[in-house]
Order: C-alpha cells, then structure tokens, then sequence
C-alpha cells in the first residue's frame, strides 16, 4: 500500500480505501503475498486490459471451437470463482452450447475452475479431480454446472503464477462432444496461448 501511495503521492489511509473500494467492485484483487493487481470484472468491462491475450487468444479459440465442433472459452480466477472472459461457438451443428462472458462459477467446480487450480501448488487436503488435472495437463467434467453438459480446459502455464493472471482455456459441448478431440485441442490451444503471450 505504500508504494501504491508514493506513486499517486497521497495519503496511505486515502490509498488504502481506494484499493478497498476497487477490491469490493472486483476491479482488482489481492494476492495471498499482498500484491494488487487487475481483477476479474476489469476485463469484463474493459477491451484495454490484456488486449495481447485477446488478440492472440480470439483466432486460437475461433479454430479451437471449428475443430471440436463445441463453444470455445478462456477463464480467470479471481478469488474463490472463475469468470469467463471470451467466448467463441463454431460455425457448424444446428445447436450451440451457450456460455456467456462475465458468467461465474465456484473454482472447485467445472471444468475451467478444476484446471486453474490445477495448476496452483499442490496442498493436502485438494480434491482428488484436482490432482489428477494436474498429472493429465486438463480436467474433463460432465454435469457440473448444467445437466448434460460436458466440459474440457486446461490450464494456461505461467512461469510465475504470483504476478501472472490464473487462467484456462476450454470447451463446452452437450453429451456428443468428441471428448479425445477436445482435450487434444484444449491442451494444445492453452500451450500456444502461453507461448504466443511468453508467461
């Protein structure tokens, strides 16, 4: 807070319920090391914030979502839930999954959030569908959020998760999802997302 202070120059009480005020609207949120960054609700509503992962992540998720025939999404953690922030539905099928950006839902549960915590350090008491997403590199869910959905992700890999945004790249389908198709796309998308960014 006190950097955050200096660098505005006003008071630290004054920087503090700034912060304070941004943390209650979602705009930025704290790491469990005290740093602040950009929350989950700024990329909802602002094109500006990560327009690199955008502009890269919109042509990987158009292909992703043509290949496996299903609606192709990138998602963020913040705090205890993951937010979709860009979505892409194929162009083929007659019925499209609908999955709209700034929907939410609890980390531990999806597709999406069991692959961002997967990739977090390991703890003891984590489910052991986290585990395994860790040693696979995706997390498949079926009926997670909605009956008869299926969900594929994989986490984005980051060098250093302290300062990085935790997030995912996946799919969601009905029943008739090509599910080794999916997780062979899901995982490569996630890996040239990384590379393409350089996290």
């Amino acid at each position: 807070m006190a950097r955050i202070a200096e660098e505005l120059e006003i008071n630290r009480a004054i920087a503090y319920r700034i912060v304070a005020t941004l943390e209650n609207h979602g705009l930025v949120v704290r790491t469990d090391s005290g740093l602040i960054r950009l929350g989950a609700t700024a990329l909802m509503y602002s094109h500006r914030f990560q327009p690199q992962l955008r502009s890269v992540a919109k042509p990987l998720l158009e292909a992703l979502a043509n290949k496996t025939g299903a609606t192709a999404f990138v998602s963020v953690a913040q705090g205890d839930d993951c937010y979709v922030i860009m979505v892409e539905e194929c162009n083929t099928g007659i019925l499209r999954v609908g999955y709209r950006v700034g929907s939410r839902h609890p980390l531990n549960k999806g597709a999406a959030g069991i692959a961002i915590l997967s990739n977090r350090p390991q703890c003891d008491d984590e489910p052991e569908i986290v585990t395994q997403a860790r040693e696979d590199g995706y997390c498949i869910t079926k009926g997670h959020l909605q009956p008869g959905a299926v969900g594929v992700a994989s986490p984005i890999k980051t060098q250093n998760n302290q300062t990085a945004l935790e997030c995912c790249v996946g799919v969601v389908a009905m029943d008739d999802l090509d599910t080794p198709s999916a997780i062979e796309g899901v995982r490569k998308t996630a890996q040239e997302l990384a590379e393409q960014l350089g996290v």
